[in-house]
């Protein structure tokens, strides 16, 4: 009893920070990883705040922590917070790893060797029947199949895997069914294969949903192979994510006459691995095991707080402006240590003076 009391009091205190604005995934994992847990990380938020020169955010209410935990174990699903044992190693490598997933289904999925795929929405009848092949063969070497259960090459890929282990990531709520003709299909995954969201229950799915999704689907998994996708596709967004990563890019080839596969033959042009079958693929993510993936997030070991001074401080915002600079930048022009530097941004997000964007660059508001 004692022990359930305190599993629920530590993931109220976990959703609080996560639903509060201004927090966002680097924020939560630097709070975690300096004081060590979400009841310290709450308590130290104001003064971090007015220390960044700022009014603090004003923190998610405990009554609505709790209507989330209530409402998602109602739906039958549970939340994967970032700092749990089986929480997926690969996705936590990431500096923007989802504080917390809400997952329903089989999370044994998460423990096996994942691949991700992708592509057009308006796929090639061809193109579908291949993905759904392709995703059957990696399905049968206990591959976990990893698309975004979109219209065309993600639904065939679910398809084609639900047998053997299909892991959906959608851009909405666990709750909120998109498309709509995938209901049955999206039904069946959470059952037979496993649901993964990042947004609360009821969420609609928007478009800047999507880029968010896009890079837990690369993040799960050693490889991305895309099937189909037109030049400027959000297929290519997820191969771009997963090269930044350094996780393996993989393509499969196309007729130079079909638009839609000029994006394929654009990766393999520029290096993506040319495939054909599951055998390729599982011999480009072979020698690497994700099995032999640790992270060094586990259990958020708390380091020793390294305050800024006020001449520190000055120095790092010094150096800042409205037009985005590497965070690399600023410590190598401030002379100070990564840890100083990141000490100062922290403040200065949580007084909502500042903004983080893409290639962790940042900028002041």
């Amino acid at each position: 009893m004692a022990e359930a009391a305190d599993h629920a009091r530590r993931a109220i205190a976990r959703l609080r920070l996560i639903r509060t604005a201004q927090i966002g995934p680097v924020t939560y994992a630097q709070l975690i990883t300096r004081f060590g847990s979400a009841e310290a990380a709450l308590d130290a938020v104001p003064q971090l705040a007015a220390r960044g020169g700022g009014k603090p955010p004003v923190l998610a209410p405990v009554a609505l922590a709790e209507r989330e935990l209530a409402l998602v174990a109602r739906l039958g699903a549970r939340h994967l917070f970032l700092d749990d044992p089986d929480y997926p190693a690969l996705l936590a490598e990431l500096d923007d790893a989802p504080p917390a997933l809400i997952v329903r289904g089989q999370t044994d999925l998460l423990a096996r060797l994942s691949i991700a795929m992708v592509g057009a929405r308006n796929a090639s009848a061809a193109a579908c029947r291949f993905a759904r092949q392709l995703a059957a063969e990696l399905g049968r070497e206990e591959v976990s199949v990893v698309s975004g259960l979109a219209r065309g090459i993600d639904t065939a890929a679910h398809v084609g895997s639900i047998e053997t282990g299909t892991i959906a990531v959608i851009a909405g709520g666990i709750d909120v069914v998109y498309p709509p003709e995938n209901a049955a299909l999206q039904e069946r995954i959470a059952s037979d294969g496993l649901l993964i969201a990042e947004q609360p229950p009821g969420t609609e799915p928007r478009a800047r949903h999507f880029p968010y999704r896009n890079r837990i689907i690369a993040g799960l998994s050693l490889g991305t192979v895309v099937v189909e996708a037109a030049p400027k596709s959000g297929s290519l967004i997820t191969a771009r994510l997963a090269a930044e990563l350094g996780r393996e890019v993989m393509a499969v080839p196309g007729s130079p006459l079909d638009p839609r596969a000029q994006g394929c033959n654009g990766l393999i042009r520029d290096g993506a691995t040319l495939v054909q079958s599951a055998a390729d693929v599982l011999e480009t993510v072979s020698p690497i095991d994700q099995r032999m993936v640790r992270t060094s997030r586990d259990g958020f070991r708390a380091p020793p707080p390294e305050d800024a001074s006020d001449a520190e401080r000055r120095d790092v915002c010094d150096l800042l402006g409205p037009v985005p600079v590497a965070i690399d930048e600023l410590i190598r022009q401030s002379g100070h240590s990564p840890a100083i530097v990141q000490t100062v941004l922290l403040e200065l997000e949580l007084a909502g003076r500042l903004e983080r964007h893409a290639g962790g660059r940042v900028a002041l508001v």
